[in-house]
């Protein structure tokens, strides 16, 4: 650690500018940057000058250690009322001779598909399709946690559940309160895509408002729920609007505390309305996530999805502030290899993803979905991972 506050503390002191400097140095006091710093980041610093500092965060919270969970997602549909413009993934609700709807035995029979296998964790997102509706996934819920109750349930977005909510004519309260006494644990970050109406507007008009977004997690923190946080980058925002995205997380986050890890999502642009906006280069998605590690600061995890930016890009990542690969996911999840992501099929066993944190000297450490440490595999064998099913 102290080699990483060395490296930190030298490129602070060795820039040129005055104002990046300043920049550094509260970050190596421990002080929060404010807004205008983290546009400044953006524009002027240098990819060393942040993952540095990023590298450095990382590693005062977390060590070396790199989390990840048994998890398996289930998609109920990709039927969807929706249109947003970077989706490649939901068919409109009038042409779903394209899409699928899983029925609740379905879904169950997912779910028991994982019997006897140590996985904590189902994730359940999908399209917002207008049967689906708070009735059909209070029942769902109830009946994966009557087959299995330490499964931890980490379901919808907050588009999906404004949705429910509105249809059902409940308030956000009221709705929340009813999905968590049936056994929903905590939220996915989904759906958060751009904050700032100059944006939504062009790529998601018709679904809900960041306030509403923003009201939806914080009527799960104020049960007690967890949630995550998201925002898709890469697209046709400018800096500042991913800073304004990145503060209206921050200070909700300073209001409840409940959320666990932001997830920047790289946009890919694979058949969908905007598949003449080009992808960001690697460049940009290394320095988003240092920049998001620095601007970030009570948030207590960053995590990279792997199945969005590929394996190698994921390893990359652990240098630029992130300390979280997601899951196992252990399955065909459609909403990502759709929009042409690295991974079409995304799935990797245990031993593989706790090799793919090993290769870049990191410390894997199995965890359940509220970051209590499940299992550490720093010295376990790969061969041994390799021989035993438990693992693959």
């Amino acid at each position: 650690m102290n080699n990483v506050k060395t490296d930190a503390q030298r490129i602070v002191e060795s820039v040129n500018n005055a104002t990046l400097k300043n920049i550094g140095e509260k970050i190596l006091a421990g002080q929060r940057i404010s807004y205008d710093d983290g546009v400044m980041l953006f524009e002027e610093a240098s990819l060393p000058f942040v993952g540095t500092l990023a590298n450095y965060v990382r590693e005062l919270k977390h060590g070396n250690k790199t989390y990840f969970n048994r998890n398996f997602h289930i998609e109920p549909t990709n039927v969807c009322v929706y249109t947003c413009k970077f989706c490649s993934y939901s068919r409109l609700y009038a042409h779903r001779e394209e899409g699928w709807e899983l029925s609740s035995e379905q879904m169950m029979d997912i779910v028991r598909k994982y019997d006897g296998k140590p996985v904590t964790e189902v994730h359940i997102v999908g399209g917002v399709h207008p049967k689906m509706n708070l009735h059909f996934f209070v029942d769902l819920i109830k009946q994966i946690k009557a087959h299995r109750p330490d499964l931890h349930v980490k379901g919808f977005t907050a588009v999906e559940l404004d949705y429910m909510f509105r249809k059902a004519k409940v308030s956000v309260e009221e709705g929340m309160k009813i999905l968590n006494d049936a056994g929903l644990d905590s939220l996915p970050g989904g759906g958060a895509e751009i904050f700032h109406d100059e944006i939504r507007s062009q790529i998601c008009n018709d679904k809900a408002t960041a306030d509403e977004w923003l009201q939806i997690h914080k009527a799960a923190h104020l049960l007690g729920m967890h949630s995550n946080a998201t925002m898709l980058y890469g697209h046709i925002e400018k800096y500042w609007h991913r800073v304004d995205h990145m503060e209206r997380l921050r200070q909700l986050q300073d209001e409840t505390g409940g959320f666990n890890t932001f997830i920047p999502l790289k946009f890919r642009n694979g058949d969908n309305e905007m598949s003449n906006v080009p992808e960001s280069s690697v460049i940009e998605d290394m320095k988003l996530y240092a920049v998001a590690r620095l601007y970030m600061d009570n948030f207590p995890h960053l995590k990279a999805y792997w199945p969005m930016l590929g394996r190698q890009n994921a390893q990359l990542t652990l240098s630029f502030g992130v300390n979280d690969l997601d899951g196992t996911i252990d399955d065909t999840t459609k909403i990502y290899s759709m929009a042409g992501s690295e991974e079409q099929t995304p799935a990797l066993t245990t031993t593989q993803l706790v090799s793919l944190i090993k290769q870049v000297k990191r410390e894997p450490v199995e965890r359940d979905t509220l970051y209590n440490e499940v299992k550490n595999y720093s010295d376990i064998d790969l061969h041994e991972m390799e021989a035993n099913p438990l693992y693959n």
